[in-house]
């Protein structure tokens, strides 16, 4: 059996938690930070993950993850 491919832009933008749910970068703070709240900005930092229904998107595209 061939090896299977892990989609590149996944692995450059989901990580894995030990408990199995996938990290990603918050989303929204590329640019117009003047018109966003500070409850935003503040809310918006790190990391979080992502839900069940983006869950099961992601992770075939990701077989080997852990």
């Amino acid at each position: 059996m061939p090896k299977m491919k892990t989609k590149s832009s996944c692995k450059k933008r989901f990580s894995m938690t030990a408990s199995g749910r996938i990290k990603a970068g918050q989303a929204g703070k590329r640019h117009g930070m003047i018109k966003r709240t500070n409850k935003f900005i503040r809310d918006a930092r790190g990391t979080t993950t992502l839900a069940k229904a983006d869950e099961q998107i992601v992770k075939p595209m990701m077989p080997y993850a852990r």
